[in-house]
């Protein structure tokens, strides 16, 4: 995988933790920080510092939809907002456009800023927005079909079809697989899952 030596003067593993929406990406990141100590740098705390109250990217998004994106507080309608660019590729390409490099930015920052041998970034669109550059190798979490709709069904309480929607908005899970480096199956149990990330950690250790 391609690495910008720029971003650090030390010899820095770079771990890209991606998947498909709830895959049980949040689950790896969990166990690698609880049992391995890594530390964890996760593009969704950045997307939502993105457009956080009184952020320029909040005015644009308000800007294009109008205030009523907004929350009486001025925050942001989240689920208002998601029924716009699940439903339209081309919104949700331009949303993108305005969150994905503040979300890069963020993490070159915090890449300079460690101390460490081994790093997570929990990316979830990795590849959707070309960020494999900022990584050393790419960990891709995957379970099956049904699996997936069903926690992600539960896990937001959304309809089958609204679920699909999102799923359908991402790469294909199985074009992920085929360019990571390790591949997680999350289909069994967690302690087979554990098994699993204790074998990739050690896999690139020297």
């Amino acid at each position: 995988m391609t690495y910008d030596l720029r971003l650090t003067t030390y010899d820095l593993r770079i771990i890209g933790l991606t998947g498909g929406i709830s895959t049980g990406k949040s689950t790896v990141s969990q166990y690698l920080a609880n049992e391995y100590h890594l530390p964890v740098l996760d593009a969704d705390i950045y997307a939502r510092e993105a457009v956080q109250l009184g952020s320029p990217i909040l005015n644009a998004i308000a800007q294009r939809y109008s205030t009523d994106i907004l929350q009486a507080d001025g925050t942001l309608n989240r689920q208002q907002l998601a029924r716009i660019i699940f439903n339209d590729s081309t919104e949700k390409q331009w949303l993108e456009e305005q969150i994905h490099p503040y979300v890069r930015d963020r993490f070159e920052q915090e890449i300079k800023k460690l101390s460490v041998s081994t790093v997570v970034l929990v990316i979830p669109l990795l590849f959707e927005a070309e960020m494999t550059d900022l990584v050393t190798e790419i960990w891709v979490v995957s379970c099956l079909p049904q699996q997936q709709i069903g926690r992600l069904i539960q896990r937001d309480n959304l309809t089958l079809e609204q679920a699909q929607a999102r799923i359908n908005s991402q790469m294909p899970l199985s074009e992920k697989c085929d360019r990571a480096d390790v591949v997680l199956d999350n289909s069994s149990t967690f302690e087979d899952l554990k098994q699993q990330v204790d074998l990739a950690i050690k896999k690139f250790n020297g």
